[in-house]
């Protein structure tokens, strides 16, 4: 059966990745967060936890070869491309893009402060944040169907958010979080561009993400940076995010220019994020530093460039190493070894730093905590879901279960059915109308987007098409 399915310090000097213990005695600290072990909820009839693990362990990929799919379409984007259901992890697109909303607490201190340059620091921690749960997370989140949808409500952190797939060719998934006090509006749409190079798949997620802070009447934009899956066809699969990501403030005009940087030669930048932040005369004002997978600090920019100097005469640094791109023309695969964690220049301010990871993760898809919750039907959700919420996937459901026969019986199913009912379309004439989402120009940058309707919580849903 053919698929359409698209794939889409504080202290110097440390040397351990324990570093983030540490007492950070010379850093500010934005990021007030405390870390758990797992959120709760208060609820009428007493007290409910969110589940902290998956209901079976990941689905094992060692006799599944992907080489046998791949290796007609190097050079290619991956689309019409039908994967076996093992090479998924249990979730859909749509939830994997609410992992964006892990770190939500960033946003809300970006609305506690009174200075612009104070909250561009913080909303610059909050993009890097949006990406970080994607360290080793290498299973294909499932596409989602045409019309599915995904809404998550979260009032111990005081937002909602509802997400819909709005094209099937390209894949667009457009998504609309608000916060439950009305500060905040965060909202998108990406179309994952993916493509094979032979021993790695490089992923562009296409999309603007636009950050409305509603009490300083400020508009943050920008899109997230490249993403690079290495090995797989053999070896340990690992992952690397860079390219340049432009943080603009459409009110002040300030601007925060992000560097993801590239492995390069020896790993030696391996999840390094440098940039700085100016004003609208182009007049630099911070320096941002850290990396994506640990923490980001912010500092003074004649502090970090006396430090930078200083530290080259320290070390004895003559010449600077060549980066090369990740993703093309390298010899060979193998993960580096991940380097010392982030140097902390004194003076520095904390802006975030990562939630631990369960230490059941590996086992379990290598989620973080918060992507352990997302596919959970919490008690009496069943009955105020929309038909169309992912949590109702059978195919999702069923591997998250460990049945992977039945996922992919399931799988092939929910495809058909959306063939067939594309079909029936073409066959009548009628052209998908969507129920949540409608194409409009976003209003700061003046591109073409996606936007919200209005009307999800109101929980009619009458209306919604049957894909599953």
């Amino acid at each position: 059966m053919n698929s359409e399915e698209e794939f889409y310090d504080a202290e110097t000097g440390l040397e351990s990745d324990d570093s983030c213990e540490v007492s950070f005695k010379d850093a500010l600290v934005f990021d007030s967060k405390k870390v758990t072990d797992g959120s709760s909820t208060t609820h009428e009839n007493g007290v409910w936890e969110r589940r902290k693990t998956l209901p079976a362990e990941m689905i094992s990929r060692n006799n599944f070869s992907v080489w046998s799919i791949l290796k007609k379409c190097i050079g290619m984007e991956l689309s019409k491309i039908a994967m076996p259901v093992v090479f998924n992890e249990p979730l859909s697109f749509l939830q994997r893009i609410s992992e964006y909303m892990e770190h939500t607490h960033l946003i809300h201190k970006a609305c506690s402060l009174s200075d612009s340059l104070d909250r561009m620091q913080v909303v610059a921690a909050f993009a890097v944040s949006a990406v970080a749960s994607q360290w080793e997370r290498t299973g294909k989140p499932f596409n989602p169907l045409l019309g599915e949808t995904y809404e998550l409500i979260r009032e111990d952190d005081g937002y909602r958010l509802i997400s819909e797939q709005v094209s099937h060719h390209p894949p667009v998934s457009a998504f609309h979080a608000e916060s439950l006090k009305q500060e905040f509006e965060f909202h998108g749409s990406i179309y994952p561009k993916l493509k094979f190079w032979g021993k790695s798949v490089e992923a562009e997620p296409k999309g603007t993400m636009t950050l409305e802070l509603l009490k300083h009447k400020e508009a943050y934009t920008w899109t997230n940076p490249m993403c690079c899956v290495h090995n797989i066809i053999l070896g340990k699969l690992w992952i690397e995010q860079y390219g340049t990501v432009e943080i603009v403030n459409h009110s002040t005009g300030d601007k925060c220019v992000l560097n993801f940087k590239p492995c390069g030669m020896f790993g030696k930048e391996l999840h390094r994020v440098e940039g700085h932040i100016q004003d609208k005369s182009k007049k630099k004002r911070r320096v941002i530093y850290g990396k994506w997978t640990e923490c980001m600090y912010s500092v003074d920019p004649k502090v970090y460039d006396s430090y930078k100097k200083s530290d080259k005469k320290t070390t004895g640094e003559t010449k600077k190493l060549k980066q090369e791109h990740s993703c093309e023309g390298e010899e060979a695969d193998e993960m580096p070894e991940v380097q010392e964690t982030v140097t902390v220049i004194p003076g520095s301010a904390l802006l975030w730093r990562i939630t631990p990871r369960p230490p059941h993760s590996a086992e379990m898809y290598n989620f973080t905590s918060y992507a352990m919750t997302l596919n959970e039907l919490e008690p009496g959700m069943d009955r105020l879901l929309a038909p169309t919420d992912c949590r109702l996937r059978p195919d999702i459901r069923a591997m998250e279960n460990g049945d992977i026969d039945a996922a992919s019986v399931e799988k092939e199913r929910l495809e058909e059915k959306q063939r067939a009912s594309r079909r029936e379309r073409s066959k009548d004439e009628e052209d998908w109308s969507n129920r949540w989402f409608q194409q409009g120009t976003n209003p700061h940058t003046g591109a073409e987007d996606w936007l919200y309707t209005g009307g999800y919580f109101d929980r009619n849903y009458t209306d919604c098409p049957n894909i599953y």
